[in-house]
């Protein structure tokens, strides 16, 4: 897109919840140009039935009317979400506030477009054929070579007005970001998945603009023709961001709920992406964007936004594909739009190759086929440098299958804590992974203690006992000796349930809740959490262990095969320790000078599966 990371303001949206009457005001990062006074989305109950959105709309309209304000619907929303969008003055504001079932209000605003050559010598086979993208950009030009035949434009349509009484809306210009887009994802020469299908839904104007209700709308138009027509291998390109929106996410969350996997470019303002909509959804894939030489991409003031809510890093800078000029036309752009559909292509493989996996089996294999340690970070604010992931996507191999992947894991940070008493911060995994390790990172170094907890309860103290579970592994410290070791309660079982600090001097028994629950990862006052968010359906466990007697600092890697499941630090006295899971190493630092530092990873693999001769002895 055209707008960089320029000074942005602080702008506070109300957010009202029916909850005892209280009013919620929370804080959104917006750009000044971004909002869209006077027209506001009403998001009712999400167990509210769908005929009480015409009830709300009937009463908001009769009490305005008694008072002189006008109010005006624009859309209605019975999907994802239930509620409406209306244009209405402060005053009238406040009468929706007090209406029954409602659950918060949001100002509308506006989204933006983030906008083979190198980005493909990693990409060189034609896949992807049974899958469908959804792309939610502006238009496309379908005659071009590189997508004819491939590309079904839908008759959905919801843009603002073009800024300007002198926009030129030549065609050429409106299929611009579209076009080149559709080439990356499905392009003959330039695409990632070339037998693939592309779906436009227009919610972008010529300018590359649209508005968050457009894309609810954009997100309830799909869902529903997918009800009428199901597919079983489904990406959703959202190729835009705009200010952090609750109602946008929450739409998002629900398409992946329904099988969707969702992609979303991180944006380009060289920022933490956790600040932008619908990049900060944990349950979509956000993807940064890198240069030629794996590193992040740059475009004058902005950039390629970073941080905890970045799942991955795909080539965005100088990307070769479609041009709209004409149908044999070619062109470069550059943006984290073109990183994610490369993602959305290599997603597209993925299902291709293993129908009816669930979004968060894409997002692990993904990871798995990624390129790591090869970005350079140390750029970046010293908070979102450990949480950034140091992964560049990498086509998987020309049959990608589950079968061959071995124990798929990755890293899940939260956002820190705040600093008042009983202040947390959580780390979840997503659905269908399991939780199998749960750390906290003060900005001393300092484990301050955690537990992990199910999310759909709150635990405010660490489990008493463990749970129900076959098995689990008890991890213990023994009083440190002229020949210090570690030594472990272990009952052999194939599940891992991590074994959490609780303070930075022992370790203590913990467990994970049933499989079917998802977790959280829970520390407490100014800490951040990180999780280690597994796809295990059967395990085989192993614990490595070492003590430092001249060093401070500590390293343990598993093997080849094995995955890194939990990492965890204890000294001998009050040293600081400070244990990171990178990758598959287990990394420890101490205070220099400090007292001895043992480490403890757990190194977990799926169970091979043993010869049919073996079985039946």
């Amino acid at each position: 897109m055209g707008d960089s990371a320029s000074e942005q303001t602080w702008l506070t949206l109300r957010v009202i919840h029916q909850k005892r009457a209280h009013h919620l005001w929370t804080p959104v990062v917006f750009q000044a140009a971004w909002r869209m006074p006077g027209q506001y989305l009403v998001i009712l109950h999400q167990d509210t039935h769908e005929s009480q959105v015409q009830r709300t709309i009937r009463r908001l309209r009769a009490r305005a009317a008694r008072r002189g304000h006008p109010v005006q619907v624009l859309h209605t929303y019975s999907g994802a979400l239930q509620g409406f969008l209306v244009q209405m003055s402060r005053e009238a504001l406040q009468l929706a506030v007090t209406l029954p079932h409602v659950h918060f209000i949001e100002e509308d605003s506006y989204i933006f477009a983030q906008s083979a050559p190198w980005n493909l010598q990693r990409l060189l086979q034609p896949y992807g054929g049974m899958a469908e993208v959804y792309l939610m950009d502006g238009s496309i030009q379908s005659s071009h070579r590189e997508v004819e035949g491939r590309v079904l434009i839908t008759d959905f349509n919801n843009v603002p007005e073009e800024d300007g009484v002198r926009v030129r809306k030549q065609a050429s210009q409106c299929d611009s970001h579209g076009t080149h887009l559709a080439g990356v994802v499905i392009g003959s020469d330039s695409g990632v998945a070339r037998g693939a299908g592309v779906n436009l839904v227009r919610v972008l104007n010529c300018q590359g603009k649209g508005t968050v209700s457009g894309a609810l709308a954009g997100m309830e138009y799909i869902r529903v023709t997918l009800q009428a027509r199901p597919v079983d291998a489904l990406v959703v390109l959202l190729p835009f961001i705009g200010g952090f929106s609750r109602s946008l996410n929450a739409a998002c969350r629900d398409l992946v709920s329904h099988g969707a996997v969702v992609i979303a470019a991180a944006g380009n303002h060289r920022d933490d992406a956790c600040l932008y909509s619908p990049a900060s959804e944990p349950e979509v894939i956000t993807v940064g964007a890198v240069n030629s030489a794996d590193q992040l991409m740059s475009q004058g003031a902005g950039g390629s936004n970073y941080g905890r809510c970045v799942d991955v890093f795909a080539p965005g800078d100088d990307i070769v594909s479609a041009s709209s000029d004409c149908s044999t036309c070619f062109t470069s752009r550059s943006g984290t739009s073109q990183a994610a559909a490369h993602a959305a292509g290599i997603a597209a493989i993925i299902l291709s190759s293993n129908q009816n996996v669930s979004p968060v089996q894409v997002l692990q294999m993904m990871l798995h086929y990624s390129i790591s340690n090869t970005i350079n970070l140390l750029p970046l604010p010293e908070t979102l440098r450990l949480p950034t992931p140091n992964l560049v996507a990498e086509l998987t191999p020309p049959s990608p299958s589950l079968a061959d992947r071995g124990l798929l894991c990755r890293s899940v940070w939260s956002e820190r804590s705040g600093r008042g008493r009983g202040d947390m911060a959580a780390s979840r995994c997503r659905q269908g992974e399991q939780m199998m390790s749960c750390s906290s990172v003060a900005p001393d170094g300092a484990g301050v203690g955690e537990f992990i907890s199910v999310s759909s309860a709150t635990h405010s103290a660490p489990p008493r006992r463990p749970l129900n579970l076959p098995c689990v592994y008890r991890c213990a410290l023994v009083a440190w000796s002229a020949s210090p070791t570690m030594v472990r309660q272990v009952k052999a079982c194939h599940s891992f349930p991590g074994c959490t600090a609780h303070s930075p001097a022992e370790l203590l028994l913990d467990s994970r809740p049933h499989p079917k629950h998802r977790r959280r990862c829970t520390a407490r006052e100014d800490v951040t959490s990180q999780a280690v968010c597994c796809h295990a359906p059967s395990l085989e466990c192993r614990l490595l262990e070492t003590v430092s007697l001249d060093t401070d600092q500590v390293e343990l890697s598993c093997l080849s095969g094995w995955t890194l499941t939990d990492c965890k630090a204890i000294t001998e006295g009050s040293t600081v320790v400070e244990p990171v899971a990178t990758g598959n190493s287990c990394l420890i630092r101490g205070a220099a000078g400090g007292n001895r530092i043992a480490g403890v990873a757990a190194c977990c693999r799926v169970t091979p599966e043993r010869d049919p001769e073996t079985k039946a002895n």
